[in-house]
């Protein structure tokens, strides 16, 4: 399998939280992150680790990150280093729930400036799938290098795509306009119902996916949070045309961060494993649900063996 992901990887930084409490310190804790890089270090636990595109800066927070793609087997090969703007910087809180929010400080940063043509045809051809986040079509000239890469996409790789509704990252460019340019070239879109809603998609999870479905991909992953995930297929997808719902499973939360970065990489890895949609979202939400189990994005996720001997258990 040859697969890249494509976007940010950034700090994240984590309120410490005292034994037995939700209240902070004051102390904050630097922790990799940033959604397309939760994809590619997900992918690498649970089978084989795909080539990352992304871009960081020649500091210390970059040399953090680099060490951490390394260790955790990502190849380098697209990895770049800005000599002339910061890594990008997410702050998290945490409430009593573990449920999170942020405030991101990425324009002007290194994963806003990829450069059109630094992936070459080449490798593109060699690609079984392509995975692409949203956050890089806010900024330009990230935005441009973005739609280049999904133009020049041959047929018969895999493009999924996760979309960012944030409201603060769409200030230069409308975000209903963006979806509704990327959408024609994806074929699998990941997303929530708080991301579609601000394009104008609206309705229960089947109405969203079939919706979806009808504006280019011939997949929509509709992400519920600790609700589960419901899944529409046509009949131009590799595992058929069907739909499937899935309640989610239980977990000991800790930090919800990157719980939906987890679930897109057990979907990669399950559809692109040759699994159905149905047992694809399972497999999914229990990537998902052991993710939450310790603070951070990366912490918690979980190896194949991890992800197999949680679903034995149910």
């Amino acid at each position: 399998m040859s697969r890249l992901v494509v976007g940010e990887c950034l700090v994240d930084l984590h309120p410490k939280i005292e034994s037995g409490s939700h209240d902070d310190t004051g102390v904050y804790a630097r922790k990799p992150g940033g959604a397309p890089a939760n994809v590619a270090v997900g992918l690498a636990r649970l089978d084989e680790a795909p080539d990352l595109w992304t871009r960081i800066g020649a500091d210390g927070f970059g040399d953090f990150l680099a060490e951490t793609l390394a260790a955790e087997g990502v190849p380098d090969t697209h990895v770049e280093r800005d000599p002339d703007a910061p890594t990008g910087l997410a702050v998290v809180s945490l409430d009593a729930d573990g449920d999170r929010s942020f405030a991101l400080y990425l324009e002007g940063t290194a994963s806003s400036r990829l450069e059109t043509g630094a992936v070459d045809n080449a490798t593109l051809a060699d690609l079984d799938w392509l995975h692409v986040g949203g956050v890089e079509l806010a900024y330009e000239p990230s935005r441009s290098a973005v739609f280049d890469l999904l133009d020049r996409a041959p047929d018969g790789v895999t493009v999924s795509f996760d979309p960012n509704a944030r409201e603060s990252l769409w200030r230069a460019f409308d975000y209903a306009d963006t979806l509704a340019e990327a959408l024609p070239d994806v074929d699998v879109l990941v997303a929530s119902e708080e991301d579609l809603a601000p394009a104008g998609y609206e309705g229960s999870p089947e109405a969203l996916a079939s919706a979806i479905t009808a504006d280019g991909p011939h997949t929509a992953l509709i992400t519920r949070g600790a609700a589960g995930a419901y899944a529409r297929s046509t009949e131009d997808a590799p595992w058929g045309a069907g739909e499937a719902e899935h309640a989610g499973f239980d977990a000991d939360v800790v930090d919800t961060t990157g719980a939906g970065d987890a679930f897109t990489a057990g979907v990669i890895a399950a559809l692109d494993g040759g699994q159905s949609l149905a047992d694809a979202i399972r497999f999914a939400n229990a990537v998902g649900a052991r993710a939450t189990t310790a603070q951070g994005a990366m912490a918690a996720l979980p190896t194949r063996a991890q992800v197999e001997a949680f679903l034995a258990e149910r």
